[in-house]
């Protein structure tokens, strides 16, 4: 596994090396919706294409020069008949200029219903559907470099305890060994009970790294970071659904009679299982608002410094270069004020997901008393 992670990693790195310079050409022009002209700011657009995920990992812009480091694009076609028999189709974001041009009959949409989504194409070059997309995205890309860092991270502390048996920490060991600790005798422990707890231990501490590390890094607002992975549903739901299975895997007998036969009065049960539907949504609802919570709170930082460094742009557009000159102190500040905030709630963030599904494993796991 771990030679596996590595060889990705490489193949990112390399396409590190290959940032491409491509030319944008203009997609608005057969846009209704757009009333303004192209050389307006779009705030709305600016401050959804740093949030969302995208194929390539754009860097900077000069005027309609764009810079941007290249990702894996990597399709399944459900009609090989339009691409020679071949199904399988692999090969780097920039053959799409940026999202404008048809590469292999394949192309990202534009369209309402599959905006930012790669489709096929027929021979007219209408979109006929989508394929099966395997393609390394940005926040696939950042998630696997951390996966690799924790890693990395991880052994380095073990061989370092290893070797440092009965001797104070040092290094990155000393770093890591109270974090481990406080996870230990802070949420494990009290939440899932001192005999139970050690096998949600592995579970529960590569939780809080993990979306600890990816909060962190997210904050860099330079590649190969930066990258809004845990602002991203799909992300925060697999986490989510995770701890459900955990917690659906570890429930004992007690846990699941509280749910399907609670001890209430028998009317709440009869004829209308009024008590078990209540109960059994509430095992629905906690995942989900883990999965809510992480993505809301990470994808509104986000956003807001991207409001706030949009203002700069916004008064520049309307009122003249001075005026955005002159508003940029403040939206700096602001923005600078905001970062700090994320920091912190990084932290609270991880710490408030790994309790919580701490907590759910120690009522799943719960004695009759």
């Amino acid at each position: 596994m771990l030679k596996f992670s590595t060889g990705i990693f490489i193949i990112f790195i390399l396409s590190l090396v290959s940032i491409n310079t491509t030319l944008a050409k203009d997609t608005h022009e057969n846009e209704a919706q757009n009333t303004h002209n192209e050389s307006e700011f779009n705030a709305g657009k600016f401050i959804i294409e740093h949030v969302l995920d995208a194929y390539d990992w754009h860097v900077f812009s000069v005027g309609d020069k764009h810079f941007s480091i290249p990702l894996p694009i990597i399709l399944y076609s459900q009609n090989p008949e339009l691409h020679e028999g071949k199904s399988f189709h692999i090969f780097m974001s920039y053959k799409f200029h940026h999202g404008h041009d048809d590469y292999k009959g394949f192309r990202i949409s534009h369209s309402k219903e599959n905006s930012g989504k790669i489709v096929e194409l027929d021979a007219h070059g209408e979109e006929i559907g989508k394929p099966y997309d395997f393609s390394i995205t940005k926040v696939v890309a950042q998630a696997i470099i951390i996966a690799i860092l924790l890693i990395w991270i991880f052994i380095k502390v073990a061989s370092q305890s290893v070797a440092n048996k009965n001797k104070a920490p040092k290094g990155i060991q000393n770093l890591m060994e109270p974090v481990i600790l406080f996870i230990r005798d802070e949420v494990a422990k009290p939440a899932i009970g001192e005999k139970k707890y050690e096998k949600f231990m592995p579970f529960l501490l590569s939780l809080f790294f993990f979306i600890l590390l990816t909060n962190l890094i997210g904050l860099i607002p330079f590649p190969p970071f930066g990258a809004n992975v845990t602002g991203n549903i799909a992300v925060t739901m697999v986490l989510a659904l995770f701890t459900f299975g955990v917690t659906t895997i570890s429930g004992n007998k007690h846990y699941w009679k509280e749910i399907y036969n609670p001890d209430v009065p028998t009317w709440l049960k009869i004829p209308i299982p009024l008590m078990p539907i209540v109960e059994l949504a509430g095992v629905i609802t906690k995942p989900f608002v883990l999965m809510i919570r992480l993505f809301a709170n990470m994808l509104a930082g986000h956003m807001i410094v991207t409001v706030f460094v949009s203002l700069i742009f916004i008064f520049g557009s309307l009122m003249g270069v001075a005026a955005g000159f002159a508003i940029s102190p403040v939206s700096i500040a602001f923005s600078v004020f905001i970062v700090l905030l994320d920091v912190l709630v990084s932290f609270i963030q991880a710490y408030v997901f790994t309790f919580l599904s701490a907590l759910y494993f120690g009522m799943a796991t719960a004695e009759h008393h």
